[in-house]
């Protein structure tokens, strides 16, 4: 009779052992699910800011080459600024 006894302590406390771990085991799995959850979603969104700034980048690289060319500055401060010479007169339509 004391060995049975013996044995359902030593069976509950083995079953009360792994139920805890198994608890631990499931907290950590789903603490690191969602971590790499955000993770993706974080790169994901920097990729796409990325490409953004790569595209503006592009953009402005070809600004200023442009930028270096007289008759380009000319031409543009004509049509931005509305920026003329002696006998110009500028007209503008929207």
């Amino acid at each position: 009779m004391k060995s049975t006894i013996r044995q359902k302590r030593r069976l509950l406390f083995i079953s009360l052992t792994i139920i805890i771990l198994l608890a631990c085991l499931v907290t950590s799995i789903s603490k690191d699910a969602s971590r790499i959850y955000r993770n993706r979603k974080e790169t994901a969104e920097l990729t796409t800011k990325f490409e953004t700034l790569l595209a503006d980048q592009k953009k402005l690289s070809s600004e200023v080459a442009k930028m270096q060319d007289p008759e380009y500055v000319v031409r543009y401060a004509k049509e931005k600024y509305l920026y003329s010479t002696d006998n110009e007169i500028i007209i503008r339509f929207d």
